[in-house]
């Protein structure tokens, strides 16, 4: 427990040095890393760099309003960026890519199968709905890649979902100041939500999967 509190702590500090530092170019940044499936939590970044622009400390324009718009601007750029490249690791790797290193990510063929059936029956709503989600707008763009869907579409699509989370986690930073750290806590619960929604439609897929097969004999 120490440990994983000791790396928080970290992370914590390293997330606002960079933004700090970095201004909104380290938000770019940081949010490019977190859609290319690495471990920066934009629950933390985008509402650091909210509540910054409410303090006066990110100011380009002097209105806090238009500061946290930034932000979020500045943290959808980012997503696309790193959308983008997942993307064609993706594409180009494919599935034995995925397969090679994905235990790195979390992420295994079960998890492919489930969004390419996803790709499959909700076509555009799956990268669009996706974004709006907690851990599953991280993972999305790699089989989305691997699905070959239409390049220009995914970023169209990608970029729309993005915008909301982006504004939403910068305006809440912007509102709360100072107390910006409460929003992570805040949107813990719902990722739980998210991770054990997301393993039982798993379950459920691989369960009807394996009674369809033992229809259809060998």
């Amino acid at each position: 427990m120490d440990i994983v509190e000791g790396l928080m702590a970290w992370m914590v500090q390293a997330i606002m040095q960079l933004v700090q530092g970095g201004g909104y170019p380290g938000i770019v940044v940081l949010m490019a890393l977190e859609s290319m499936c690495l471990p920066v939590p934009s629950e933390m970044v985008l509402p650091f760099g909210g509540a910054l622009a409410a303090m006066g400390r990110l100011a380009l324009t002097g209105d806090p309003l238009l500061d946290a718009l930034l932000v979020a601007l500045a943290g959808t750029l980012g997503c696309t960026i790193g959308s983008i490249i997942a993307y064609y690791i993706g594409l180009r790797g494919g599935r034995p890519l995925i397969n090679r290193y994905g235990r790195y990510l979390k992420l295994n063929e079960r998890h492919l199968d489930l969004a390419e059936h996803w790709f499959h029956r909700y076509g555009d709503w799956a990268v669009l709905g996706s974004r709006l989600l907690p851990v599953i707008r991280t993972f999305i763009s790699l089989p989305a890649g691997v699905a070959r869907m239409p390049f220009r579409r995914f970023i169209a699509l990608s970029t729309i979902g993005s915008l909301p989370w982006c504004l939403a986690l910068a305006y809440i930073g912007m509102v709360m100041g100072e107390n910006w750290q409460a929003v992570e806590t805040l949107y813990r619960p719902l990722e739980y939500i998210v991770v054990i929604g997301a393993l039982a439609l798993l379950a459920h897929y691989v369960l009807r999967w394996r009674t369809t097969r033992k229809a259809c004999g060998p």
